[in-house]
C-alpha cells in the first residue's frame, strides 16, 4: 500500500493501517500511541474510583474530577457519564452491603450511631420507602441513605434501579452545565 501523504519523513497511510513490512519493523505501537492511551485509561480509571469512594462514607468529590474532565475534551462524555455513574451505583452498592450486615455490631462500644439515631433513621425510611433512593444523589444525606437502605432489608434490584436513576441524572445534568458553559 503506498503512502498518501509524505511530511518530514512522516508517512500517513489511509485508515492507520500499516503495511505488512513496516509492521515487522516496527513491531509494537509506539510510545506516543501508548502514552495516549494509558493517559485516558488513567483519566477513566481516576473518575470511577472517585466516584466510586465519593458514593461511600469516606469524603471525596467525584463531580470536580467528571467537570475537570468534561473540560479537557479528549474524552467521550458519554463514556464519563458512564464510568461515573457505574462508579458511584457500586459504592452505593457497598452501603447497601454494609448496611445489610450492621445492626449486629449494634451493642459494640465502637458503633457509629445510637439507639435513638437509628430508629429515627428506620422511621425516616418506613415513612418515605425506598422512593426516597431518589435523594441518594444528596451530598449530606445521600451515603447515609443507601445505609439505611440496606439496614431496612431493600432488595438489591430496586436499590440499584433508583439509585442508577438518581445518580446518572445528576451526573446528566451535571455534564449538560458544563457542556452548555464551554
Amino acid at each position: 500500500m503506498p503512502c498518501s501523504v509524505t511530511k518530514a519523513k512522516i508517512c500517513v497511510y489511509p485508515n492507520h493501517e500499516i503495511p505488512a513490512r513496516l509492521s515487522v519493523i516496527l513491531g509494537k505501537p509506539s510510545l506516543f500511541t501508548l502514552s495516549v492511551f494509558g493517559r485516558a485509561v488513567i483519566a477513566y480509571l481516576g473518575l470511577f474510583l472517585s466516584a466510586l469512594i465519593a458514593a461511600t462514607i469516606l469524603p471525596m468529590q467525584s463531580e470536580a474530577v467528571l467537570v475537570g474532565l468534561l473540560a479537557s475534551t479528549n474524552h467521550s462524555v458519554i463514556l464519563l457519564l458512564l464510568v461515573a455513574t457505574v462508579g458511584n451505583v457500586l459504592g452505593s452498592v457497598i452501603n447497601w452491603i454494609l448496611g445489610r450486615f450492621l445492626l449486629r455490631f449494634k451493642e459494640k462500644r465502637w458503633f457509629p450511631s445510637s439507639e435513638s439515631q437509628l430508629a429515627r433513621a428506620q422511621h425516616w425510611y418506613r415513612r418515605y420507602g425506598r422512593w426516597s433512593l431518589l435523594a441518594s444523589w444528596l451530598p449530606v444525606v445521600g451515603d447515609p441513605l443507601t445505609i439505611v437502605a440496606g439496614l431496612m432489608r431493600e432488595p438489591l434490584v430496586p436499590f440499584l434501579l433508583l439509585a442508577t436513576c438518581a445518580k446518572g441524572t445528576r451526573y446528566l445534568i451535571l455534564a449538560a452545565a458544563v457542556m452548555a458553559w464551554l
